[in-house]
């Protein structure tokens, strides 16, 4: 599955100056999960229709919680499928009125997400840690803080989906935390 995934990201790549198609292959991997997603209540909206983040950042939780554990089973291609699931929630918060725009590093083990809902601008690092490799902690601060760099943005999130062998159910294992990037933003380092 890891093939797909670096084929995707190539495709993705090659295709870049095509913005379609940099949605449409992610879609198209995630289909069976946007179609089961039952209905998402926006608890992330404000009552004047801006983006709330900690409310975000509760749906996302609440979401994983409950759903993360039966789709990494369910799907076909398990090295990406906790990605797959964290951009279908975050496509169901963009149809609101936002956009996702992603970037694929081929091959790194990680992925940047671009939210952008009306003023608001978050930046979100996708890390995954697997057996035989150390935490990906520190890396993906240093990786978002550049990102955070870029965008002029002062904070964002680090994902870290734990893929180790042995692990507790997601419902027990999902956490989150603030950590500073190197240059001392602090962030929300979320490990699912």
């Amino acid at each position: 599955m890891r093939l797909i995934w670096d084929c995707a990201g190539s495709i993705l790549s090659a295709a870049s100056s095509l913005p379609i198609y940099r949605e449409v292959l992610p879609r198209a991997l995630s289909f069976t999960a946007q179609i089961s997603i039952p209905f998402l209540q926006p608890i992330w909206l404000k009552p004047d229709g801006t983006l709330d983040l900690g409310q975000l950042l509760a749906g996302f939780l609440a979401f994983w919680r409950q759903h993360g554990q039966p789709w990494l089973g369910a799907v076909h291609y398990h090295e990406v499928a906790p990605h797959l699931v964290l951009m279908t929630f975050l496509d169901r918060v963009v149809n609101g009125g936002g956009t996702l725009d992603r970037e694929y590093a081929v091959s790194s083990g990680r992925m940047d997400l671009y939210l952008r809902y009306g003023a608001t601008r978050l930046a979100i690092e996708l890390k995954v840690w697997r057996d035989g490799r150390p935490d990906p902690l520190k890396s993906g601060l240093a990786q978002l803080g550049s990102y955070l760099d870029e965008l002029g943005l002062e904070t964002g999130w680090l994902v870290i989906f734990d893929q180790r062998d042995g692990l507790p159910e997601i419902s027990e294992r999902t956490k989150t935390e603030t950590a500073p990037t190197p240059a001392g933003r602090d962030v929300m380092v979320i490990r699912a």
